[in-house]
């Protein structure tokens, strides 16, 4: 006996579909043949037919066959799509995510794989009683949908752990940054703290030094103009100096003059210069003398 490679369960399900779609195929080809039938009890009543006749019969009968098998394939992928749906919907409510491969549909060996599980299934030495495939069997409670359902609450047990431990690590990281934030703030408050008292004296500084500067600037002008009025009038005093200096200058060298003038008007300076005029002869007269005896070159 052939197999699909499935469960018990899901190979019944695949029976059922299969009884289904043979009695389908069975009304599709009894609806051909009666297409047939029809033709030979409505057309076929003479013993001879022309050419154009034929064609027409064989044209109605491709029409009417055409229609039917047409209706039938897309009646046939409407069913597929449906049982498609309800696989689907049941993957769905246990958040499954199927996938097909269209491609595999084609594989001619799995075709004839199953053209064997239906030809053994349907024969009548190996069919099974109706009552099996037809009506599905209650999956036991620690099976089928059980089973899955207590692996994936397992597995959402597993990942809630993880997540508690991961909770854990951040709510302990978390109160790490918090406590370091408390530090950093406390830190900007003591450093803003010591900005501010630094500010302040730096501001007290300032204004000590500008007020410095300014009693500088004060005294400084205030020197700048007893320096200019002392220079003023020492300049002032200096010309005067100067004029009084002239002055004196003047009344010396006449002074002088006028004594000069006096003194060579005294007796003295007569008798002086008399006797000075008579010493320059008496040296006049010795030097002609002296010149008499004196050697010739």
């Amino acid at each position: 006996q052939a197999e699909l490679g499935l469960n018990e369960h899901h190979q019944n399900e695949v029976i059922n579909y299969m009884r289904f779609a043979r009695f389908k195929r069975g009304l599709c080809l009894k609806t051909v043949d009666s297409c047939f039938q029809d033709l030979k009890d409505s057309r076929l009543v003479e013993e001879t037919f022309t050419v154009d006749e034929v064609i027409d019969m064989l044209d109605g009968l491709r029409t009417v066959v055409h229609s039917e098998v047409e209706s039938e394939l897309i009646n046939t992928t409407y069913t597929n799509v449906l049982l498609l749906r309800q696989l689907f919907s049941q993957a769905e409510k246990w958040y499954l995510k199927l996938q097909t491969d269209v491609s595999e549909l084609e594989n001619r060996e799995l075709l004839e794989q199953v053209a064997e599980f239906e030809k053994s299934e349907f024969t009548s030495s190996n069919k099974k009683p109706s009552a099996d495939l037809i009506k599905p069997k209650l999956a036991p409670l620690n099976e089928g949908g059980s089973e899955l359902l207590n692996k994936t609450v397992a597995c959402l047990q597993e990942e809630n752990e993880k997540l508690k431990t991961r909770l854990k690590t951040i709510e302990t990281q978390a109160t790490a940054a918090l406590d370091e934030k408390s530090k950093l703030e406390k830190s900007l408050k003591d450093l803003q703290m010591i900005q501010g008292d630094q500010k302040t004296n730096a501001n007290q500084d300032i204004t000590e030094l500008e007020n410095k500067v300014a009693a500088l600037k004060c005294q400084f002008e205030k020197t700048l103009n007893d320096s200019t009025a002392n220079q003023k009038f020492l300049e002032e005093n200096l010309v005067t100096t100067k004029h009084d200096l002239l002055k004196l200058q003047d009344q010396l060298s006449t002074a002088e003059k006028e004594l000069e003038k006096k003194f060579q008007q005294t007796s003295a300076y007569r008798n002086m210069k008399e006797i000075l005029t008579k010493k320059n002869e008496q040296i006049k007269d010795l030097r002609k003398k002296l010149s008499k005896y004196e050697p010739e070159d």
